[in-house]
This record gives C-alpha cells, sequence and structure tokens, in this order.
C-alpha cells in the first residue's frame, strides 16, 4: 500500500532529530562571530553581485539563502527579536543554536527528548527570575538611554560617527516622540542620503520625502505653511470612455481650448484663494496648473504615495482632502519650514516644526551605499532598544554579566531538580555560557580563562562583564562602563531561543515531497 507519493523522502527517529540539529547549529554559527563590539562583519553576494556587508545578525540570516525548515527556525528567532525588541538578535541566534548542541548531547546519552523539552522550559522560567533580579534600580533617565544605545551601536558599522555621538542624536529622537500614551516609535524614520560624510548626519524635526517641486519657479522654501493634502487629479477632466468631437470650425477649436484652459486656472485660483502654502497631491497636476500656482508662490508637489501622503498628515496636523471643493482653512495643517534641497541627482523636501507635529527623522548621511546602509541598521536597532527601555524603565549588565548571571542561578536551582531533567536544566545554564565565552573569542581572549574569570568575580562581586575599552579587555561591573541592555531584549532572547529549540528537538520524523 503506498501512503504517500514515491518521490517523497522521509527521515526517522535519531537521523532526524541529528540533521534538524545539525542545520540549527550551523546557521546559529554563521553569526556567531559578529557578536559583541569586536565582532567581525559578514559579506553577502546574492545571484545577482549585490552584496551587503553587516554585523548584524538578522539581517545577515534574512539576506542567507537558507532552505532546511530546521534552520529557517532559527531565523524566524530572529525575526521574532528584531520585531519585538529590535536588538540581541545575534544573541538569541546563538544561544538557540548552543541549546541544540548541548540536547544533542544529552540524547547521545538516551535523555528523551520530551525530558529535555521539560527541563529546558523550567529553566527558561529561571533564567527570566534571574533577569528580574539583575535589573537596575536607578531610574531610566536619559544618561541610562543614551548607554543604552551606545551599545546597542559599539561595534557596529557607523562610518565617521562614533556611537557615543549617534546615542545622543538616538535619545533625542526617541524623546521626541515619548508622550503619556507610550513611545510612538513609529513615528520615527531614519532617511538614507548618499553623498556626505557621516558626521552630516542630523536629526530632522519632522519629516523627510523623496519629493522635488511640480514647477522649477516654485519657492524652495516657505516658512510657516499652511498646508493641504489632496487626493485630487489637478488635470483636464476626461470621460471613463473613448468619445470623438467634431470640430468644423476654428472659433469651436479655440472655444474647447478656451474651456480646458478655464477648468485648469479655476483649479489654481481655488487653491491660491483657499490660503493654503504649500499643496501634496496623489494624484497628477497639469502642467499649466502648476506653473499658475508658482505664479502665486505656491508650493507644490504631485503624484505622492499613499504612504507620504499619510507622514504629511501625521507630521502637520492636515486632512486629507478628495475633492477641491471640499478644501477649507480648517483641513491645512502647519509646519514651521518647509523647505526643499538637491543632493546630486536626488530633491528631498524636508517638513520642520508645527504645533501638530508628531514626526522626527534620523537624517543619514554617508560616502558610499554600504556605509549609510549599515548606519541606518545600527540606527535602527538603537532607536528600538531605546524605546524599549524607555517604556519598561528596566535595563540590566551587558557584556556577558547578565549570561553569567543566569547561568549560575539555573545550575544552583538545578539541584533540587530529580531525575534526568536535573540534566537538561544544567545543559540549559550551560548553553548560555556561549554568550560571553564568543565575546572574549572575538576579542582575542582565551574563552576558557575568561569564563572561569567571570564566574569567580560573579561570585565574589555579584556583576561581572567582559569590558573592551579600546585596545584593553577588562572583568568588571559593566554598570561602571556604562555597558547596560535593556531587560526585555534579554528576556526575548531567552524566550524565544527556548522555544526554536524546543521545537527543532521534539521532532523525529521528517517528509519531504519532492
Amino acid at each position: 500500500m503506498f501512503i504517500m507519493s514515491e518521490d517523497s523522502q522521509r527521515t526517522q527517529g535519531r537521523d532526524a532529530q541529528s540533521s534538524n540539529i545539525m542545520a540549527g547549529k550551523a546557521v546559529a554559527e554563521s553569526v556567531r562571530t559578529t557578536l559583541g563590539p569586536r565582532g567581525m562583519d559578514k559579506m553577502l553576494v546574492d545571484s545577482g553581485g549585490e552584496v551587503v556587508i553587516t554585523n548584524d545578525g538578522a539581517t545577515i540570516l534574512n539576506e542567507m539563502d537558507i532552505e532546511h525548515p530546521a534552520a529557517q527556525m532559527i531565523v524566524e528567532v530572529a525575526e521574532s527579536q528584531e520585531e519585538e525588541v529590535g536588538d540581541g538578535t545575534t544573541t538569541a541566534g546563538v544561544v538557540a543554536g548552543n541549546l541544540l548542541g548541548e540536547a544533542e548531547d544529552l540524547i547521545e546519552q538516551d535523555v528523551h527528548a520530551t525530558t529535555i523539552v521539560e527541563g529546558y522550559h523550567e529553566a527558561a522560567q529561571i533564567a527570566l527570575e534571574a533577569i528580574d533580579e539583575q535589573v537596575q534600580e536607578a531610574e531610566v533617565d536619559d544618561e541610562i538611554l543614551k548607554q543604552v544605545a551606545e551599545s546597542s551601536m559599539t561595534g557596529k558599522g557607523t562610518g565617521g560617527l562614533t556611537a557615543e555621538s549617534l546615542a545622543e542624536t538616538v535619545v533625542e529622537a526617541v524623546r521626541h516622540v515619548d508622550s503619556e500614551d507610550g513611545v510612538a516609535r513609529d513615528n520615527v524614520a531614519v532617511h538614507t542620503q548618499i553623498g556626505a560624510s557621516s558626521n552630516a548626519t542630523e536629526l530632522v524635526p519632522g519629516i523627510v520625502l523623496d519629493e522635488e517641486p511640480a514647477h522649477d519657479e516654485m519657492p524652495s522654501e516657505v516658512e510657516n505653511a499652511s498646508i493641504a493634502v489632496l487626493d485630487v487629479e489637478l488635470e483636464v477632466q476626461t470621460g471613463e470612455i473613448d468619445a470623438e468631437y467634431a470640430i468644423d470650425s476654428i472659433d469651436q477649436l479655440n472655444a474647447a481650448i478656451d474651456a480646458e484652459e478655464g477648468e485648469l486656472q479655476g483649479y489654481a485660483e481655488t487653491i491660491a484663494e483657499s490660503g493654503a502654502d504649500v499643496v501634496f497631491t496623489t494624484d497628477g497636476v497639469d502642467d499649466r496648473v502648476s506653473s499658475a500656482l508658482a505664479s502665486e508662490g505656491v508650493l507644490l508637489f504631485d503624484d505622492l504615495t499613499s504612504s507620504d501622503a499619510k507622514d504629511v498628515v501625521s507630521a502637520t496636523g492636515a486632512r486629507r482632502v478628495g475633492a477641491l471643493d471640499d478644501l477649507e482653512e480648517s483641513d491645512f495643517g502647519e509646519a514651521d519650514l518647509i523647505r526643499t534641497e538637491n543632493f546630486g541627482d536626488d530633491d528631498l523636501a524636508f517638513i520642520e516644526g508645527g504645533a501638530a507635529a508628531e514626526a522626527v527623522t534620523v537624517f543619514v548621511r554617508g560616502g558610499t551605499e554600504h556605509v549609510v546602509d549599515e548606519l541606518e541598521r545600527a540606527i535602527g536597532d538603537a532607536l528600538d532598544v531605546v524605546a524599549t527601555a524607555l517604556e519598561s524603565g528596566e535595563v540590566v549588565p551587558g557584556a556577558g554579566a547578565t549570561e553569567i548571571a543566569i547561568a549560575d542561578k539555573v545550575r544552583q536551582e538545578a539541584a533540587g531538580i530529580e531525575g534526568r531533567k536535573q540534566l537538561a536544566v544544567t545543559a540549559f545554564a550551560d548553553a548560555l555560557d556561549i554568550v560571553p565565552r564568543t565575546l572574549a573569542a572575538n576579542t582575542g581572549q582565551d574563552p576558557i580563562d575568561a569564563l572561569v574569570d567571570l564566574r569567580a568575580a560573579h561570585e565574589s562581586e555579584g556583576r561581572a562583564g567582559l569590558i573592551t575599552d579600546g585596545e584593553d579587555v577588562t572583568i568588571d561591573d559593566p554598570f561602571e562602563y556604562g555597558v547596560v541592555d535593556p531587560a526585555d531584549v534579554k528576556r526575548e532572547a531567552v524566550e524565544s531561543a527556548t522555544e526554536a529549540a524546543t521545537m527543532i528537538v521534539r521532532i523525529d520524523d521528517v517528509i519531504a515531497a519532492e
């Protein structure tokens, strides 16, 4: 009896577990060397020859052409980590891979997969308790937020800028969108522009659009602007069906032209008389309308995407209008300044300030595409973790100190767990050692010696991390050096890594259709 297609491939039992674990470990290993302030970069080249240079774990895993389903689960760990808290993707992936490695050893010792899963879940709960114990008691103020941002960006490609100088920009941006309702992270945008040193990176109190004026004679700058946002086509109206009109004389032709001109002139007059200084529309605009508006000193941008129009509304407080006859002064938004600027082949519109302004943009500059892309990723992660820290109000020590504390607590609690599950709980602690060991290896230290010293310092001082200061590597309290991470980043890494590892370990049958 044939139940499955003859072309199907089936792997069962220990072979299936071994194959899945090996795939997961391989993916985790691919990002391990990027961890920490001395982490290395990866060059990813796709089939079309496009190059990405980065040490961002989520980007690396997303760019890799991964087909193995178990390996894809590790990629999903990074994606989940990135989506939830914005950073810690490499840590989550590396921990998940090492949990699989420890599980493989236990399976070889005939420990059942279910026992390993139960042990891992129990250990994860202990780990979360350990993270709570490591939370800094001090209030999360701007200085701590800068430390969070700087810790996130240290070791990443930031061009000619230091992580310290960028951290100030990041914190200012997040503070701009902080309110009693929480941090509106979506209102912070990152806009990149090639053509200058990264030192030209600045914070724009508003939004930046890839748009140019509809007419060359329009003003390049408007202060205290009254802004209209339209979903209106400012062109000659045509019917939805094809039609032909017979013109028998020059008078009829002139009458048709006059009617057309009158229609277009009416659009321009309606807008000019409304009092709007600046107009954004999602539809096309006839050259005659834009010329007439230019003579009236009105700045017009046409063919905006719906997304850009939404951003303008959010930044200025305007209301989108679908019919020109409905345009009223109450629909207008406001901005302190709207200006256009040319950057080589690109024209950008800057919409800054205003009573209703909610958005802010980090305007990133860089000499090459690779520089601005990596800078954009670094700033994006920093914005995410600062927003996370500000909302939760909880930070923990970085530099591997939290992982050392977690592993220590898990080992202590393991002694009170009976049966083979104790082996799985202990293995969970051993798996977390991969973080300080990798940090040590990436800084040129001996991983074993560094781990022993970190454990000893933790036992005697209560908190110990591997601090990198220039060429020097010191074991000390990370809080004293401003090396901190949001507690939620660590919690998410533990939970997502545990979930992925246990899911993979439980699979003992793989059926693949050709």
